[in-house]
């Protein structure tokens, strides 16, 4: 039997007023049973009107103190619901219906969180689509404790894009912590260790894809090796990660090979710059903290870490 359980949804914005054009419509159509509310890192470009616009609750950090994890442990607070949905402002809904979807395993008891499928922006180009296509199939998953020797690393998987999230089961874990970036999979790979469940709603759906620079991809897998490092015995209680690499740089080259030979060399570039930041990320624990800045996606993140 389904629970009436409150809803929350928490949007992460930074000028993110183009965006939010798109995307608050959708979810205002459906938010009959929800709360909204902004959590804006001082943006310069007009969210905070257009926010104030919709008559949407509005909470405004300083940009320096935005972190991945304590400004979404921030946000759940502030909504005070039973569950907590988690957006970034890139994430356009696909019809009003998405978070009403996304939060159904959680209130018929069956999951204690849930992700939404992401499909790639209208217009696209291969490289900004093919991660959301091998990443987001068309079928829907529950995962737990007992999947780990099948499926690893991947039984974490998860998206603060578009996640719903059971507050009680957060608060057994402390919440959101502090973290460069994978808060999403570090909590879900906790709650999943705790004997909670993790539901992948493939029909609730949001377009979520970026275009990425060769620097921007290398930047980005620092980040995730670094974060990956630090919790190493969380997130590899079965293996490293690099199996399910392996198979999407198979599968992207394989689609290539059949739609776009020529584009081949960029492919292996996009793996090896991948790779590269991924490793030094991983193994770069021990760099001076100017240089990790330099090397990361987040150059804000180090001003505030010690040492």
């Amino acid at each position: 039997m389904t629970k009436t359980l409150t809803v929350g949804v928490a949007i992460l914005t930074y000028n993110a007023a183009k965006l939010l054009e798109k995307s608050l419509p959708v979810l205002l159509a459906g938010a009959s049973d929800y709360r909204i509310l902004i959590v804006d890192s001082s943006s310069k470009d007009g969210t905070e009107e257009i926010v104030r616009s919709h008559s949407i609750d509005l909470h405004v950090i300083p940009q320096s103190e935005f972190n991945h994890g304590t400004t979404r442990e921030l946000a759940r607070r502030l909504l005070g619901t039973d569950i907590a949905v988690m957006m970034t402002h890139d994430a356009i809904p696909v019809g009003p219906e998405v978070i009403s979807r996304l939060v159904a395993p959680l209130r018929a008891g069956e999951a204690d969180a849930s992700y939404a499928r992401q499909i790639p922006h209208d217009g696209a180009g291969f490289f900004e689509a093919f991660p959301r296509q091998f990443n987001y199939p068309d079928k829907s998953e529950l995962r737990s404790l007992q999947d780990i020797p099948r499926l690893g690393p991947r039984t974490f998987f998860c998206s603060n894009s578009c996640c719903a999230w059971l507050n009680a089961a957060l608060d057994e874990i402390g919440g959101f912590q502090p973290t460069l970036s994978l808060e999403d999979t570090i909590t879900a790979a906790k709650l999943v260790q705790k004997g909670y469940r993790i539901a992948y709603c493939a029909d609730a759906q949001v377009k979520h894809s970026h275009h990425y620079t060769l620097m921007d991809e290398f930047r980005r897998h620092f980040d995730i090796g670094y974060v990956r490092a630090m919790h190493r015995d969380l997130l590899f209680t079965a293996g490293g990660d690099e199996k399910r690499g392996v198979q999407m740089t198979g599968a992207m080259l394989a689609a290539l090979w059949k739609t776009a030979p020529q584009n081949i060399p960029y492919a292996i570039a996009v793996v090896g710059a991948k790779f590269l930041g991924y490793k030094i990320g991983y193994y770069g624990h021990r760099l001076p903290r100017q240089l990790k800045k330099h090397l990361s996606g987040q150059s804000y993140y180090w001003d505030r870490v010690p040492g």
